[in-house]
């Protein structure tokens, strides 16, 4: 009598005996691996170098707190945890295909449409597509390249601290505007405006290096707003209201014919 051959099941609810394909037995291997350690790395995020000094002012003002009135202690703890959370730098997972935009900064989008670019930049009064992202004291502050390209230019304006949620904001308060030249030709413009409690942009960047999508070129201190200026024509794919996480939302596509997105709040 035959032996009776018994295949390995091929479905993944077949039971202890499946066998995946190579990617999913990849995926399956790494999660397989993950540690304590990774788990606690999803809520414990690395700082950017701008925020030391102030969780050490933080802390150093918290240990004073303490030794005048314990409950002034405690508050001083949180404030040094949100100081260090607002200066946090997560590594971000970057969409790297061609004609992608993405967004520059965590926060969320609050307006589309046209508008002239900075006229410091000498791209002349032809309007672009303007897309805002406004970021509040809770979002991360680190800025991220929207596109792949060239500096070609940096700019760096004075001016007021308005609340950056303002449409005038974008002219009256400080700002420090980059020009970066696309592999096709084309300038796309990143705008990082100080806000009504920011008092420093870092920009750092300069002018002919080589920037990747999703690279990390600077960061505004305590509240502020990112806007992107692409070429006139370019449909958004995000809506207004719309949360962003830098480096990773899509914020356009130069090689899809899909029309504008709409969005509701559900």
């Amino acid at each position: 009598m035959r032996p009776v051959r018994r295949h390995k099941a091929s479905h993944p609810e077949a039971g202890p005996g499946v066998r995946y394909p190579g990617p999913l037995r990849r995926l399956r291997a790494d999660q397989k691996r993950q540690t304590p350690m990774s788990m606690i790395a999803t809520v414990v995020k690395p700082m950017h170098r701008e925020g030391r000094k102030f969780v050490a002012i933080f802390a150093a003002a918290t240990l004073g707190l303490f030794l005048v009135c314990e409950p002034l202690g405690w508050i001083g703890i949180g404030l040094t945890l949100w100081c260090y959370y607002f200066f946090r730098d997560p590594p971000r997972v970057t969409p790297t295909r061609e004609g992608l935009v993405v967004s520059p900064a965590d926060g969320v989008v609050q307006m589309i449409g046209p508008a002239a670019p900075p006229e410091e930049l000498g791209l002349g009064p032809e309007p672009m597509l303007r897309i805002a992202v406004f970021m509040n004291v809770f979002d991360c502050h680190v800025n991220r390249a929207p596109v792949s390209g060239r500096i070609e230019r940096i700019a760096y304006r004075p001016g007021k601290f308005l609340n950056a949620s303002l449409d005038k904001a974008s002219v009256d308060n400080e700002r420090n505007a980059l020009t970066i030249r696309m592999e096709d030709g084309r300038p796309l413009v990143v705008v990082q405006i100080a806000g009504l409690v920011a008092r420093r942009i870092v920009c750092e960047t300069r002018e002919g290096q080589a920037m990747l999508t999703g690279q990390r070129f600077g960061m505004i201190r305590f509240g502020s707003r990112l806007d992107v200026y692409l070429p006139a024509g370019t449909a958004p794919l995000v809506a207004l209201g719309q949360a962003t996480v830098a480096g990773e939302t899509v914020l356009a596509d130069f090689n899809s014919g899909e029309p504008a997105r709409l969005g509701a709040v559900r």
